[in-house]
């Protein structure tokens, strides 16, 4: 193919191989002279494999490289894995992000709310738009999915059509904004879809998703059955839910208090959108201690375990307001992320330990998922019938399991793309063209640092086998002056046989200096080297394990 040629490329940057930190660029034009068009900037939470880390980003070390080629980013809903990372990453892109009314109020209000949150270029758009940006043109089209407001992208370009569903499912009954519009998507196929680029998330589940109908009518019975308190933890994001908890609470004559910055935030952006319209204000968190036990639905976050949400801090009897009594009934409305189980499983035990009830989907149906199962990403095929489709949003398993069911759907072409891939859409066969850099950014305290950063490696080593410190000082004449000034971090105090941990190193460290010739003692970094092994090694000998050494040697 002719390399000046113009090309409709796709190049995911995140959400391809795993779950969340979604970011994606389309291209359009000859290899050397592409505009690019990004959609979505979304973050992921670290598991404890990475201590110390608060967040993890999509690497957008290429956004930055292309610069002015950027023609715009286009958000296609405002959960935390999709414009989550945004807040972090727009002083490195400066393009102008187009987004929904409700997406736009959530980015609005965090930077109103977060020192150095950066003042976003923001379009408001709506469903149903078509917007010209760059060689693209996109239109914005209504799914339903767990958060008011999220649209798939149908994406032209010269070359031709390729559909971007986002996050959806089809749900008659979303309770809280659109229904999947069915038609436009028929007529897209009617159209001609050349690549349809789909979420896979639930495509290891037969089936169809429950509908958030089916969910409401569950809490209405739970909360309204209740003879103390209430407390309901979900998504914050996720505001048919909060309606349908309110709406139970009111049947019930019980009032709303709200428990998380987050929550807040949200319950602020849907009441200006009027996706709260009817219910009564919610209740702060000062209004808790007033009301009695049988009148009060308390809204929580950290439904994901998040160790300083509110829901993990009243487990640990830590909240400053919330505190719940034996007989209280707690409802996990959610459903753990993968990774996430962990610490989920962590709070609901401390409940269950203080005689709460505790209510999950295992036993209820008080979560339904926002993602399609089998059979309706099968009614998408049978709507848009592509004439190529790449998985994405899902791990390893996802993907496979997606491509050999678009096969089998009877898609032509199917390209298993991953992170860093650039994968041409059309003309011609879909195959990988080219690279991108590709990985994760790390938000470390106020500090972004890359997925290798060596930081993060010697953290983790320390988690595991500790470090031991020491100074020493030496004359002129090679001799040792005072005592070691040493200190042990996370070590034992004895090892197996009983021996004293601070008495071994102090043995290493006057055995070696001791066996050393003064030549090399007054060489100080060749000192240092011999202590730190001998430190290792003996500890090692006690323990069965390596600590981390480092020692500093000073000339008196």
């Amino acid at each position: 193919m002719n390399e000046e040629a113009d090309e409709f490329v796709f190049a995911p940057l995140g959400g391809v191989g795993e779950i969340g930190m979604n970011a994606a660029l389309y291209g359009f034009g000859p290899p050397r002279a592409r505009k690019w068009l990004m959609v979505d900037c979304g973050l992921a939470f670290p598991g404890p494999e990475l201590p110390g880390i608060d967040l993890m980003m999509p690497d957008v070390s290429f956004v930055e490289k292309i610069g002015r080629d950027l023609v715009g980013l286009v958000i296609t809903h405002a959960h935390e894995d999709h414009i989550g990372a945004l807040s972090f990453l727009w002083p490195k892109l400066r393009c102008t992000v187009y987004a929904t009314r409700f997406a736009a109020g959530l980015l609005e209000a965090r930077r109103l709310s977060e020192a150095g949150a950066p003042n976003i270029k923001l379009v408001t758009v709506a469903t149903g738009d078509r917007l010209d940006i760059g060689p693209f043109n996109v239109e914005l089209i209504a799914v339903a999915h767990s958060i008011p407001e999220a649209n798939a992208l149908a994406l032209r370009t010269p070359l031709g059509l390729a559909i971007h569903t986002g996050d959806w499912k089809i749900d008659p009954e979303p309770r809280v904004g659109h229904r999947i519009d069915a038609a436009r998507f028929t007529a897209l196929g009617d159209e001609g879809v050349d690549a349809l680029i789909c979420d896979s998330t639930n495509i290891l589940r037969e089936g169809d998703s429950f509908s958030e109908s089916d969910v409401a009518k569950t809490l209405m019975r739970l909360i309204g059955e209740a003879e103390h308190r209430v407390m309901v933890t979900t998504f914050a994001s996720n505001v048919a839910r909060l309606r349908s908890v309110a709406e139970a609470a009111q049947a019930a004559g019980r009032s709303v208090v709200i428990a998380g910055r987050a929550m807040e935030r949200v319950v602020q952006v849907a009441r200006e959108c009027g996706f709260l319209d009817g219910l009564p204000p919610f209740l702060s968190l000062d209004m808790f201690a007033a009301l009695p036990r049988e009148k009060i639905v308390v809204l929580a976050t950290g439904s994901q375990g998040e160790p300083h949400a509110a829901m993990a801090r009243v487990a640990d009897k830590e909240h400053p307001a919330i505190k719940l009594a034996a007989g209280d009934r707690v409802i996990f409305s959610s459903r753990a992320i993968p990774g996430n189980n962990r610490e989920v499983n962590r709070v609901v035990n401390k409940l269950c330990d203080q005689g709460m009830e505790v209510i999950t989907d295992q036993d209820h149906l008080v979560h339904c998922s926002g993602h399609p199962r089998r059979g309706e990403v099968a009614q998408m095929y049978d709507w848009v019938r592509p004439r190529a489709a790449v998985p994405v949003h899902g791990e390893g398993h996802h993907l496979t399991v997606h491509r050999a069911f678009a096969e089998a759907r009877g898609v032509g072409q199917v390209h298993g793309a991953r992170n860093g891939d650039i994968v041409r859409l059309m003309p011609g066969e879909l195959c990988v063209v080219g690279k991108t850099p590709s990985g994760r950014l790390l938000k470390d305290g106020d500090v972004l640092v890359g997925e290798n950063d060596g930081a993060v490696r010697e953290r983790a080593k320390l988690g595991f086998s500790g470090v031991v410190s020491l100074a020493l000082a030496i004359d002129k004449r090679g001799d040792m002056v005072g005592d070691p000034d040493v200190m042990l971090a996370g070590l034992p105090k004895r090892g197996q046989s009983g021996e004293d941990m601070g008495e071994v190193v102090d043995e290493a460290i006057f055995r070696t200096f001791d066996n050393l010739p003064r030549q090399k003692r007054r060489d100080l970094d060749a000192a240092a080297t011999a202590i730190e092994r001998a430190v290792r090694a003996s500890v090692n000998a006690v323990w069965g394990k390596k600590p981390q050494v480092h020692v500093l040697i000073i000339e008196a």
